[in-house]
């Protein structure tokens, strides 16, 4: 499919800074101006792709009587250097990734739900006359959206949300702008499209996670109003975000990540990155791998999370965090949640967003609970077919 004729797909959460509504998902078609159905009651499940730098995660969930059940779920590797640092660059090799993870699930919905990276969204609030219709907002969004944009206006994907009055001033309104550069968005609807998938909903990978925060938070010993630390450790980029109220107040990614141990297994051992990936889940490395490669790892893996807080901490009111829960591959190391507690003097878990949930007879619970700490991700992508 031509990238110009794909689905032009932008759906933003931005809660986090706007108070949004956690639910706000604006999909439209480029050039058209209208939803394409999104909030029809009767609409399909979605199931949730996370495509992360070294594997495409699928999660489709059922809900019943206030439950929710997990249906199909697959984790497939992608070859190196297909996504880099969250940028796809092989669009086959993630789209045949997909294909086969769909296929080894054996989900049959044809729609999907994916997500861009937190830094690949631009957003600022612009003060508009409140008395503007829709259709005159949007084209006054237009034109103001080139002095926010540091791109061209056609390169880009944008969406707009209003959130209410100006504070002392009820004759005008704030509008949410939030764009992504539309390469970002057609390169997942592509690969998307390539297994056989329809992208209904583009979110952004924070507030995804937002969402599935919500199935954690009753297992948290703190209480709904508490200051809680997310960081989800995958294989390139780490992602913290910060939540009061179970409202994200503040995101931030860093280039760091699991593969930095496979790369260190790689150039010790000398294995292959296949191999060095196998020996880390499975074992069969020598004894001087846990005090000479993984601990110093685990090691830097804390600093790298004290450091995204020394950030929050720098740039908002708070001077601590009452719960850290880690997510993402890396989080499903040994001790490393002890590890976090003591050296940052704050209780620390491991995430499970998928605890709570009943399982379908093709899911295996043991599987499932290993790649749990992952799937937060896919997780909150999936949960978008209940909006």
């Amino acid at each position: 499919m031509v990238l110009e004729n794909i689905l032009r797909v932008v759906a933003i959460w931005l809660s986090f800074v706007f108070n949004v509504t956690a639910h706000l998902s604006l999909v439209r078609a480029r050039g058209k101006g209208k939803n394409v159905g999104l909030f029809s009651p009767k609409a399909p499940p979605l199931i949730g792709v996370d495509i992360s730098s070294t594997a495409v995660k699928l999660l489709q969930l059922s809900q019943s009587g206030g439950r929710y059940r997990v249906e199909h779920y697959a984790v497939e590797p992608l070859p190196p250097n297909a996504v880099v640092e969250k940028n796809i660059v092989e669009v086959e090799a993630v789209g045949e990734a997909i294909r086969r993870a769909l296929g080894r699930s054996g989900a049959k919905t044809k729609f999907a739900s994916a997500a861009v990276a937190g830094s690949a969204v631009i957003t600022k609030v612009i003060p508009m006359p409140a008395d503007l219709s829709e259709e005159d907002l949007e084209g006054q969004i237009q034109v103001e959206a080139n002095q926010y944009i540091p791109y061209p206006i056609e390169e880009v994907s944008l969406d707009f949300e209003t959130l209410g009055p100006v504070k002392d001033n009820p004759d005008m309104v704030n509008v949410l702008l939030a764009a992504s550069r539309t390469e970002n968005v057609d390169l997942r609807v592509a690969a998307l499209d390539l297994a056989g998938l329809s992208a209904k909903v583009v979110d952004v990978e924070a507030f995804a996670m937002e969402n599935a925060f919500k199935l954690i938070a009753d297992q948290l010993a703190v209480s709904k109003d508490a200051v809680v630390a997310v960081v989800d450790v995958g294989a390139t980029m780490t992602t913290l975000i910060v939540l009061k109220n179970q409202r994200t107040i503040y995101s931030r990614e860093q280039v760091f990540g699991g593969k930095q141990l496979t790369d260190e297994v790689m150039r010790r051992y000398g294995l292959s990155y296949e191999e060095s990936g196998l020996a880390k889940r499975q074992g069969g490395l020598p004894e001087s791998y846990e005090i000479e490669v993984l601990e110093p790892f685990k090691e830097a893996m804390v600093q790298q999370i004290s450091r995204l807080l020394q950030f929050f901490f720098a740039g908002s009111e708070y001077s601590k965090v009452d719960q850290v829960v880690l997510a993402g591959g890396c989080a499903s190391i040994a001790g490393v949640a002890d590890m976090v507690e003591e050296q940052l003097g704050v209780p620390s878990v491991v995430a499970n967003p998928l605890a709570n949930m009943s399982l379908s007879s093709r899911v295996q619970a043991q599987t499932l609970a290993q790649d749990a700490p992952a799937l937060m991700i896919a997780c909150g992508l999936a949960l978008r077919s209940f909006d």
